[in-house]
């Protein structure tokens, strides 16, 4: 699936089950909820957190609801998303080719 096509499957969906999308704001709370859900697992995961009994830890229902939300976002606010990425990889590779190759850090 393209971006495109679920940009398309996301908005089918809130039109057919949804109702309609909640509002930007409402969805911006949903965004960062859903990233906080993530971070929980992340740090539970691979910190020095651990899980609490019967504590959900699914990384790829959490990565997909983040997503999800996302394209929520982006088809409200008239945003091309195949558009946006293939402008942002070129800005990042057009600013950071040689940075990472270059950093002691990496290496």
């Amino acid at each position: 699936m393209t971006i495109e096509e679920a940009q398309k499957q996301v908005d089918e969906w809130i039109r057919q089950y949804g109702v309609r999308y909640f509002n930007e704001l409402t969805n911006m709370a949903c965004l960062t909820e859903e990233v906080g859900e993530l971070a929980r697992i992340m740090a539970r995961t691979y910190g020095e957190q651990s899980f609490k009994e019967g504590e959900k830890h699914d990384l790829d229902d959490e990565m997909a609801d983040i997503l999800w939300v996302l394209i929520c976002l982006a088809n409200q606010t008239g945003v091309d998303l195949t558009e946006a990425f293939k402008k942002n990889l070129e800005k990042k590779t057009s600013r950071d080719k040689e940075r990472h190759l270059n950093n002691t850090k990496l290496k």
